[in-house]
């Protein structure tokens, strides 16, 4: 499946379209263009009779059938500094089902005809921008017409998922191993859940091999998890408090009792637009009936009134109530470091303003300390540097939208490039200027 086992992944997984692939449905159309006119110079038995050829001194143009040249492509990505790959599964699954070419309408597959050389999932390419220092991912020798039509897919998932997943591993550097939840899917497509799931997932096992963690997965959609057989979690919705008249309490007392255990008790607190009054007021009920369960002996219902973490997730446009202002009224707007270290407070002393026998002092003091803090809202690597730089008492990072991001430094547009043929036997370098065949101690055979 990736660098991590060794494996890889194939159709059963990613369940292409295949039929339309082999088409051109996904193609830009000059590529189908293109195969259109090199499938019809291989019926003419076309041979090159040009003038002005780049062929090396001494080597003949002559007998050169130009409709079934056979080409080595590889590709790339010059995203500046190092690029967490993924994509290369999916990419090989379209190499595998979708080369080939049509005699009388049916479509007669020739992969096996290729020679191709691929990294895998989870490995690292590095680059300076200089695209004649790059790190191919894929290399592809073969008759080119019959996969040029999937230049177009490959690119795109390879750009995609290879972007989400270098997004996410930064992230996770800028949070120095902190857990962060994947909440992009609100802000794409539903299709695409399932690849953005999977580059999350390598991105996470990435960082966990570089940086020795033991980070688990936090994904909002079972989508998202399709690939890698993870399942979604999070927390309540706002609209969830709205159907308990904004009481966040009883909204979390509900969801505790009918809700599996094994599923994060995770409180939305900023819905009153003020986080400290709500965490203590639902820290509060949930203690109380988890207390009473362990006295009553009921131990394993007792575990699903344990408060995991609170979700900080103020409007950008509010000032939370806890958070007194400092003259400037666009000061500590949203989720900012003094909203998280007031509700820290709020969580740990809690217990002091409760009514306890001194058997139940310790459980209390330790049910409070022991909740988490989770911040959502316009975080990125940016954002989370500074709470880090700070002291900030977050637990876990909230990450939608920023994962997406595509401009500047995240930019990591993949491009495919021919840059030998193959001549009387002979492979020739023919790349255009500014290219030139490159090589990746990562690349391993693939067939």
């Amino acid at each position: 499946m990736t660098l991590f086992d060794g494996q890889r992944l194939g159709n059963d997984t990613f369940k292409l379209d295949v039929e339309r692939m082999r088409q051109g449905w996904y193609s830009d159309k000059y590529f189908a263009n293109i195969n259109k006119m090199l499938v019809a110079l291989a019926g003419e038995g076309y041979r090159y009779s040009g003038k002005n050829n780049n062929l090396p001194i001494g080597l003949s143009a002559e007998q050169i059938f130009t409709g079934d040249m056979e080409v080595e492509m590889q590709w790339f990505t010059r995203r500046i500094g190092d690029t967490v790959v993924v994509g290369v599964d999916k990419s090989l699954a379209m190499l595998k089902h979708c080369t080939g070419v049509f005699i009388d309408d049916k479509f007669v597959n020739t992969a096996d005809k290729l020679e191709v050389w691929a990294v895998h999932d989870g490995d690292v390419v590095s680059s300076d921008g200089d695209p004649l220092k790059v790190q191919p991912v894929i290399r592809v020798r073969g008759r080119y017409r019959d996969f040029a039509l999937l230049e177009t897919p490959t690119l795109g998932t390879l750009t995609r998922s290879s972007r989400i997943a270098t997004n996410v591993y930064e992230t996770f550097v800028a949070a120095k191993g902190k857990p962060m939840l994947f909440f992009p899917a609100r802000f794409d497509s539903h299709e695409v859940q399932a690849s953005d799931g999977y580059a999350y997932n390598i991105a996470l096992q990435r960082f966990n091999l570089d940086h020795t963690k033991d980070i688990g997965a936090f994904i909002s959609t079972d989508a998202q998890g399709d690939w890698w057989g993870g399942a979604g979690g999070g927390t309540i919705a706002h609209a969830a408090i709205a159907s308990f008249l904004g009481d966040t309490a009883e909204a979390m007392m509900a969801f505790a009792r009918l809700l599996p255990v094994q599923i994060p008790r995770i409180a939305l607190v900023d819905f009153n637009n003020d986080c400290v009054k709500d965490s203590k007021l639902t820290l509060k009920a949930m203690f109380e009936e988890y207390s009473r369960l362990l006295e009553a002996g009921e131990k394993e219902e007792a575990e699903k009134y344990v408060l995991y973490g609170v979700r900080l997730d103020t409007s950008g446009s509010l000032r939370d109530e806890s958070v007194l202002p400092l003259g400037d009224p666009n000061l500590d707007l949203g989720v900012n470091p003094r909203l998280v270290f007031n509700v820290r407070e709020g969580l740990d002393n809690a217990w002091k303003d409760w009514t306890l026998e001194d058997r139940q002092v310790g459980l209390a003091e330790a049910y409070c300390a022991n909740v988490k803090i989770v911040v959502s809202g316009g975080f990125s690597p940016d954002k989370i540097r500074k709470f880090e730089k700070l002291g900030v008492p977050s637990d876990i990072y909230a990450v939608g939208s920023y994962l997406f991001n595509n401009s500047g430094p995240t930019v990591t547009d993949y491009t495919a490039d021919v840059v030998r043929v193959k001549v009387h036997g002979k492979w020739v370098d023919m790349a255009k200027v500014g290219r030139r065949a490159l090589s990746n101690s990562a690349l391993k055979r693939v067939w």
